[in-house]
């Protein structure tokens, strides 16, 4: 068994950020796999509101993730543009080289969760790719490539097939771990991991 711990995300997901927060914490060594997920997809093919769109859950969700950010001391803001397609920024999350795709998840992430940015916006988004040194006309050029969409589809689809229903989630040792919150349960699976 691989010492891994995947973590499913969607950048349109407040909780999936607060979770991405803790991860910056963890030492170094920790093996994380980054998958990212359509979440709007993933709720379609799950056949489930999205909790923005349903009034007192939503008010709820701001109420929490306000809370989690500020006992973590997480800059954090809710964004005034939720919720945003996201199918954009993740298909480009597929085709960064590798040695990019830390500073554009941080830098995505931090765009939306802090600094309250519409990230869906190609006037936006143009300046966070050169901040993360990726050619815009490169990204923008491989989000409509039929391959990229297919690896997104496909990656969502496989998420569901493992019942996965939202993000954040992990997975370890084949164990599913739903929520920002059940990061400190699938750190303890993944330290039974020899």
């Amino acid at each position: 068994m691989t010492k891994e711990i995947d973590f499913y995300f969607d950048f349109i997901s407040p909780y999936a950020y607060l979770a991405y927060k803790k991860i910056q914490s963890l030492p170094k060594d920790i093996r994380i796999n980054y998958k990212p997920i359509l979440l709007g997809g993933l709720h379609n093919l799950e056949g489930i509101t999205a909790p923005a769109f349903i009034k007192p859950k939503l008010k709820h969700m701001m109420n929490d993730c306000l809370l989690i950010a500020k006992k973590n001391n997480f800059g954090f803001k809710w964004n005034s543009k939720f919720p945003i397609n996201s199918l954009n920024i993740m298909r480009g999350y597929l085709d960064i080289n590798s040695s990019n795709q830390a500073q554009y998840v941080k830098i995505m992430f931090d765009a939306y969760w802090k600094d309250d940015l519409d990230i869906s916006k190609e006037n936006i988004l143009i300046p966070l790719l050169v901040q993360c040194k990726i050619d815009k006309n490169i990204f923008f050029k491989t989000i409509k490539d039929p391959i990229i969409k297919k690896k997104l589809k496909e990656a969502t689809k496989d998420a569901h097939e493992k019942e996965i229903f939202g993000a954040p989630t992990f997975i370890v040792n084949n164990k599913i771990f739903w929520g920002q919150d059940r990061l400190e349960f699938a750190l303890d699976e993944y330290n039974k991991i020899d």
